[in-house]
């Protein structure tokens, strides 16, 4: 059941944050120089740390949708980053992916995950169809988390109960966006990329054995 009244209260918290852009920008510089770092996983230390690290990135969504003004190459950054998975190239590749494309359809929070899930959940061989189903399976029990939490899917829709509290699609022209930044949209949408990384995190903790 959704809390709407919490997310409400996230929002407006998100509005007035005080963001460190300096040291945002500059972690974000030296993942794109030097590269997302490999990681070895301990499953029975991310187990132990897991809250720890939903906290951690939930916060590195947060900062890199502010960042970005981009909530698929925002969330997809910090999951990478936590798990050390991809590279920077894939994070150009979301660029058009807020909304699927500024359309209002699918909220960035879903697909920046899913890229995510298809990196540490997918197989090198394309014939490996227990990896592809096991994925799918995956994002699809994430997909309706992320609803249950943030009350829907959709960008449109996220943005008009949830962010704004009014129907508002900043794709929709310059001067649409211009009014959702000075609305502290941007800000405000941190929201879906944060909880949609802690979801996120919290599948892939579990799924280590």
């Amino acid at each position: 059941m959704t809390d709407f009244a919490a997310l409400k209260k996230k929002v407006d918290e998100l509005a007035v944050r005080v963001w460190d852009v300096g040291a945002i920008e500059a972690r974000v510089k030296q993942l794109t120089e030097k590269g997302i770092p490999r990681k070895k996983l301990d499953p029975q230390e991310m187990k132990a740390k897991k809250e720890e690290i939903l906290d951690r990135v939930q916060l590195r969504a947060e900062e890199y949708n502010f960042i970005f003004k981009n909530c698929a190459q925002g969330t997809a950054l910090a999951l990478m980053e936590e798990f050390g998975l991809g590279n920077i190239e894939i994070i150009k590749a979301l660029t058009p992916f807020p909304g699927i494309g500024g359309t209002g359809e699918i909220c960035g929070g879903i697909t920046g995950s899913l890229i995510t899930f298809g990196l540490y959940f997918g197989s090198d061989d394309r014939m490996d169809y227990e990896a592809m189903n096991k994925t799918i399976s995956i994002s699809q029990k994430f997909m309706a988390y992320f609803e249950d939490a943030v009350g829907h899917l959709y960008c449109s829709d996220i943005i008009e109960t949830v962010i704004l509290g009014r129907a508002l699609n900043p794709g929709d022209s310059e001067e649409a966006m211009m009014t959702f930044a000075g609305e502290k949209g941007f800000e405000k949408c941190g929201l879906p990329p944060g909880l949609g990384c802690r979801l996120a995190a919290g599948f892939i903790i579990d799924s280590m054995k």
